[in-house]
């Protein structure tokens, strides 16, 4: 494992301190993959790249179905088998049984299907599960106890519509079945990021699709949701500043939600892209206990549309996009310690 610490304070005797893991053996690293843990196996799958050209040279997306292995932070990937299809942009989740991958989208269409992961002795297994009740990619979700809870996303390619429905399922019920619950009262969106502590889930951010001339546009949003059965939907704080694509589930450091990387619009219509910056470095933290934002310091590799997983006491981000259309092999993790 490669260390490179990058402190920056968080409420006292807490920092955040930044390494990484042996980069993925997809040289170039995927946008949008599944990842999670089984047992003490830490599990990436699928996702889209551009093996060829770039987007902006007529460049053709390509969706992967390889499942890659890690049982140690200083092991080596191995691939041990593949996803059911070649599929990204999915919702991924751990649970005690497995890594639960929900919906996503190949060329085509998006995904109803839902199935768990499971790494045992060496050998990959795949079982499906109760499908969502609709197609569905660009979403974000969580676990919150024993229940999954799924919002946002969109139905078909082409990013023309989102869609505002909320559902849940609850693992511990002997036949599980998806349930929908409130609409949360903000816009409908793909790509918020999720989060869940106690009994609570939360939303925060995403875009909105505006219709503009048979196209839709993106309007970046910077609303924060809170949900829980018996209370519905509660606004919180708003974000300092929209958050599209970022890390979810948002890292949960020290009674902070930590939203790391994304888009936050600030770079919308950027040419030539070739050149594009990147995506946000700023950190935002909410804090749990006063329900308010702040910043606190920078990603040290920024990026979006990719998991997070809590894994060997270390929140793990497993490739992702760098910018638009290039993605980075990169696994980083955060692991909140005191600094030396």
């Amino acid at each position: 494992m490669v260390t490179l610490t990058a402190c920056s304070v968080l409420p006292p005797k807490h920092s955040l301190r930044w390494s990484q893991l042996p980069p993925l053996p997809d040289a170039l690293g995927v946008a949008g993959p599944f990842a999670g843990v089984s047992g003490d196996t830490l599990l990436v799958g699928g996702g889209a790249n551009f093996p060829g050209k770039m987007p902006w040279e007529g460049g053709k997306k390509v969706w992967h179905d390889d499942v890659y292995a890690l049982t140690g932070t200083n092991g080596i990937w191995k691939r041990v088998g593949k996803l059911p299809r070649p599929l990204a942009y999915g919702v991924s989740v751990t649970t005690a049984a497995g890594v639960i991958c929900l919906g996503g989208s190949d060329a085509g269409r998006h995904y109803a299907e839902v199935f768990q992961l499971s790494f045992r002795d060496g050998a990959l297994s795949v079982q499906s599960l109760p499908s969502l009740p609709l197609a569905i990619a660009n979403a974000a979700g969580a676990l919150v106890g024993e229940t999954l809870y799924l919002a946002g996303g969109s139905e078909t390619p082409g990013e023309l519509s989102a869609l505002q429905q909320c559902f849940a399922l609850n693992l511990a019920e002997k036949n599980p079945q998806w349930q929908t619950v409130p609409t949360c009262p903000g816009k409908a969106r793909i790509l918020p990021v999720a989060a869940s502590v106690g009994n609570y889930f939360y939303l925060f951010g995403g875009a909105a699709l505006e219709a503009t001339n048979a196209k839709a546009a993106r309007s970046y949003l910077h609303d924060a949701w809170r949900y829980e059965p018996k209370q519905g939907w509660q606004r919180l704080a708003d974000l300092p500043k929209p958050c599209v694509a970022g890390p979810t589930p948002a890292p949960e450091v020290a009674d902070d939600f930590l939203l790391l990387g994304g888009d936050d619009g600030s770079h919308v219509g950027f040419q030539p892209l070739d050149k594009h910056p990147g995506f946000a470095r700023e950190i935002l933290a909410y804090n749990l206990k006063t329900g308010r934002w702040r910043t606190n310091g920078l990603v040290p590799a920024p990026r979006a549309t990719l998991p997070t997983v809590y894994w060997q006491q270390h929140y793990v981000f497993p490739s992702g996009e760098v910018r638009p259309g290039m993605r980075s092999p990169e696994v980083w993790i955060l692991n909140a310690n005191d600094c030396p």
